[in-house]
């Protein structure tokens, strides 16, 4: 549409606007136009532009009068209190006010019937790529045709509201030549509604979508009066990768009889479940991916699902705008490593905005309880709205009882740059006013007292090392980047510091057991009947969390417990819970013993030590692996026990098995349903798989234990191909690629994710990979 044809104009369907007419519809108008335009499911409406703010206001005379309280007055609340003033005390022109009542009455006709309408602000500043202004100005829901003219002039009015003059003064924006359209839409009967975006609104990962999710209309998830249900949504396959149903505690719905929108209290069950199906959840993705696509950023957006229609008709965008803090300019973000320091943990939530702060908390749940709020406290609140925003400004974190990712207290503490921790549900109850506390927003962790944290720029990169003296920067730069991963296999703790400075993406395989048999010393099930078992779960999340914190973010794969019974019976008090084995090696280990009675209590205190570190410690970045599985349903009944523990598979939890028996191989498409990826341990593999005992030097001497024999190698080639047919992830963490350079190329060929091995060998295996990954290049530019 041509922005030409309408210039001038004072109200205007919808359907005529596009993106580039902010200066006309203002920031939600043109992007609400543009959706239309593009196909999208928009809820019908109506544009009054700009031209006819400014008609208004020369009409009433006002121009000089708001430029003179601004003039004369400094203090916001007064600024906002006279202009709005003037402006409800004006009269809309008669010939203006017929135009508006005209288009409602064709929007009427349009559904067929007299319709109740949301009145919403568009200012020309607003829903642009430097400025989201959530929440600044005012929207009137549900409003009749009686009501319309002055809900109209509510919005106007709310152009200088207290906070949206702070903001633009915070913005730089010029608050005289700022103006207001109004977006007049048909109602969605919400049954469902929320908040979108086309990243991940904490990471900035754009390989994601993350919707918000409560029941009733969207205020309630966008205003944080509740913790939202979640849906994470992987854009490449538009497969659901993570979903959590939150306590949503109330509903904001439309009373017809009070003529009102009124909060009801939620009973337990419907809290508790999901507001949002999968299959609206991955339209709403659909839908997602097109607005991205078409505006070329990643997007934040508004949608409500009509309790009233039909599958796929029900689902609307209400709103779209450039995502500001991710897509900013000058925002820069440090990687950092962050070494946890364990101390009280007093409440969880989640971590909205990163950082650490620590500070005096203020406990304030009414905003205008805060005067006595200064610079680098600690807000402490039920939630957060575009009033507190003054004195969020002023805090060095925020941390609220209810809010998801996408909550005011979210987005705004994101903008501003202070850490943030969201949805914890009782941080207003078990913090108290006055007390020093640390938040951990990294991790979304709130501590009782100062803890000390290192959290500083690749501090390595300043530290000499043991190559001449080359800086850790200079001598990864020498390091060749690979596609495939680099892992690095560990079962030592305790000297993880020796290794920092190799080029290795994470930890493929650390091993427990050394935990177990130097840290722990005793048989978890002695010390389960003899009244200890939290020494076993302390000691094991003491030596995981050693690692994970000390590589921070990048992925520990912890594999559960593998000892054989001759193994177990050495541990102190042993004796007493272990049988005699002809083969250990093929016997009672893995996940045999975590679904058998009388070992599944000891297990439980494995996936204890697991949740610890993730859960109370903070670190997401520990997965876990099964080793030695042999059947589907011993594995699928090893996860249940997993998860009555409190620890499911999502989005920064993967779940991986060993593939060391070979029915791992041959019903590889089953257990592709079950876990998120593999890891082949090929000294295992070739055993079973060429029957030979891989400690026979007899049989090895005769060259019948080989990793590189045919048998071995297809097993893997096909185990690679279904993984990636399901796509499961495949790592290998056998010795073959520290050995042998032509199993390294005959991994990369087949498309393996990931290769993990002893420190050893990790820079040789890198230069290695580099090569065959460039060889590889050059042979299809040759094809070419």
């Amino acid at each position: 549409m041509d922005s030409s044809l309408i210039e001038g104009s004072l109200v205007t369907d919808l359907k005529n606007i596009r993106k580039d007419m902010i200066n006309i519809a203002g920031g939600k108008g043109a992007n609400l136009g543009e959706l239309i335009s593009m196909g999208i499911r928009v809820p019908p409406g109506f544009v009054i532009t700009s031209h006819a703010y400014k008609y208004f206001i020369s009409y009433n005379k006002l121009d000089e009068k708001i430029k003179e309280i601004f003039e004369k007055e400094k203090d916001d609340e007064i600024i906002s209190s006279k202009i709005r003033e003037l402006i409800l005390s004006s009269q809309i022109p008669p010939d203006l006010a017929n135009q508006i009542l005209s288009a409602y009455e064709n929007l009427s006709k349009l559904v067929g019937k007299e319709i109740l309408v949301a009145v919403r602000s568009s200012a020309t500043a607003e829903d642009i790529e430097s400025a989201s202004f959530a929440g600044q100005q005012e929207t009137y829901l549900n409003v009749s045709k009686g009501e319309l003219l002055d809900a109209v002039k509510k919005v106007w009015a709310s152009l200088y509201t207290a906070r949206a003059i702070s903001y633009r003064r915070f913005k730089g924006i010029d608050q005289i030549t700022v103006e207001m359209a109004v977006v007049v839409q048909k109602m969605v009967n919400s049954r469902s509604a929320g908040v979108m975006f086309t990243l991940h609104p904490v990471t900035g990962d754009r390989n994601y979508i993350m919707i918000e999710s409560s029941w009733g209309l969207g205020e309630a998830v966008v205003s944080g009066k509740v913790t939202p249900d979640e849906v994470v949504i992987e854009k490449s396959s538009l497969k659901i990768v993570e979903k959590k149903v939150s306590h949503k505690i109330l509903k904001i719905v439309y009373d017809r009889e009070k003529r009102q929108n009124i909060i009801i209290n939620l009973s337990n069950e419907e809290a508790d479940q999901m507001s949002i199906s999968d299959e609206e959840a991955i339209e709403l993705a659909r839908l997602a991916l097109k607005i991205e696509e078409h505006y070329g950023r990643p997007m934040d957006i508004e949608w409500a699902i009509d309790a009233d229609m039909k599958f796929p008709d029900n689902v609307f965008i209400v709103q779209a705008r450039p995502e500001t803090y991710w897509t900013s300019k000058q925002i820069e973000r440090k990687k950092e490593e962050v070494k946890v320091s364990v101390g009280k943990v007093l409440t969880k939530g989640l971590p909205a905005s990163p950082g650490i702060a620590y500070g005096k908390a203020r406990v304030i749940l009414d905003v205008k309880e805060a005067k006595d709020f200064e610079k680098g406290d600690i807000l402490v609140t039920k939630m957060t709205d575009p009033d507190w925003v003054p004195i969020m400004k002023i805090a060095s974190a925020i941390v609220t009882d209810e809010g998801g990712m996408t909550s005011h207290a979210a987005i705004v503490s994101r903008e501003l740059g202070i850490p943030a921790v969201v949805g914890t549900g009782n941080a207003t109850k078990v913090i108290k006013d006055g007390e020093e506390i640390t938040v951990d927003a990294i991790r979304g962790i709130i501590y009782e007292g100062k803890l000390t944290f290192e959290t500083e720029e690749k501090k390595e990169a300043t530290q000499p090392v043991s190559v001449g003296g080359i800086s850790r920067d200079v001598l990864l730069s020498l390091y060749p980047v690979t596609a495939t991963k680099i892992y690095m296999n560990l079962g030592q703790p305790d000297i993880i510091h020796k290794y920092l400075d190799l080029p290795f993406d994470g930890i493929g395989l650390m091993r427990i057991e050394f935990i177990v048999s130097e840290w722990i010393k005793y048989h978890p099930l002695y010390l389960i009947k003899t009244g200890k078992p939290e020494l076993f779960v302390d000691k094991l999340a003491e030596g995981i969390s050693m690692v994970a914190s000390a590589i921070y973010p990048r992925p520990v794969v912890v594999r559960f417990s593998d000892f054989k019974t001759n193994e177990y019976k050495r541990l102190i008090g042993g004796e007493e819970f272990e049988p005699e084995e002809r083969n250990p090696m093929i016997g009672w280990r893995g996940v045999s013993r975590y679904v058998s009675p009388q070992y599944e209590p000891a297990f439980r205190l494995e996936v204890r030590a697991i949740r610890k570190v993730r859960e109370e410690m903070g670190l997401k970045n520990v997965w876990v692996m099964f080793p030695f599985v042999r059947t589907t349903w011993e594995l699928e009944k090893a996860i249940k026990i997993m998860e009555e523990e409190g620890v499911r598979r999502g989005q920064d939890f993967k779940v991986w098995i060993m593939a060391e028996v070979p029915s791992v191989v041959v019903l590889a498409d089953k257990f592709s349903q079950l876990v998120d990826g593999f890891s082949i341990g090929s000294n295992d593999l070739a055993q079973l798989t060429l029957g030979v005992d891989r400690d026979s030097d007899l049989l090895a001497r005769m060259g019948y234990y080989d990793e590189r024999d045919p048998a071995v190698l297809e097993s893997i080639k096909r185990l690679i191909k279904v993984a990636h047919k399901y796509g499961r992830t495949v790592s290998i963490c056998g010795q073959a690629p520290s050995v042998y350079p032509e199993i390294n190329e005959f991994l990369v060929r087949q498309g393996i994710d990931s290769i993990s091995v002893n420190p050893d060998a990790v820079i040789q295996v890198k230069r290695q990979v580099a090569s065959i990954e460039q060889k590889i290049m050059l042979e299809k530019l040759r094809k070419k």
